[in-house]
């Protein structure tokens, strides 16, 4: 076998490490992304039964963005096994007590017919804000892109860009601010 051949079957298999930054995301569609990366769908090598996803490092939990009123509306479901351990946790109040929770369990819910779900997920790294350990960090080496963009906030821009925007109106200078 040449060296050729020899590395272009090493990248073939070997786990990447990719990061995406879930700002402003709405986890159901990030999932169904991050979903090709950790199984593999993405890689020409790929069977249902062959175990060659890579590792997915996810920042930025704490600030996805559910559409609508689901904050309010979602609910999840957990049962401790036990007789009357079944319990029901709306969206907001599981992303208070772990913000990286609701991101898991889309992607969770997502590989659903994975026969190697549990162990594929042992691939995603959840972090709730962007401070990631640096062992982890040496490993990227790709980033996945966002889904929808991130618009800059209004404090984010500078006095001189907002003086140069364009105006839709200029008002008199006798107008009075109520």
């Amino acid at each position: 076998m040449s060296a050729l051949k020899r590395v272009q079957q090493w990248a073939t298999f070997a786990r990447i490490w990719h990061i995406y930054d879930a700002t402003w995301q709405n986890p159901f569609e990030s999932a169904a992304l991050l979903k090709k990366y950790l199984m593999g769908l993405h890689k020409p090598i790929y069977h249902p039964l062959a175990d060659c996803g890579d590792h997915v490092v996810v920042i930025n939990c704490s600030e996805i963005a559910l559409p609508g009123d689901e904050w309010k509306k979602r609910v999840y479901f957990h049962h401790t096994g036990y007789p009357g351990g079944a319990s029901w946790t709306l969206a907001w109040e599981l992303h208070k007590k772990n913000p990286t929770l609701i991101l898991k369990k889309a992607i969770y819910h997502n590989m659903r017919g994975n026969l190697q779900r549990r162990y594929t997920m042992e691939r995603l790294h959840l972090f709730p804000n962007e401070s990631v350990p640096d062992e982890v960090m040496k490993n990227i080496s790709n980033q996945i892109r966002q889904i929808r963009p991130v618009p800059k906030r209004l404090d984010h821009y500078t006095e001189d860009e907002v003086k140069e925007f364009p105006k839709l109106i200029d008002y008199p200078k006798d107008y009075i601010i109520r």
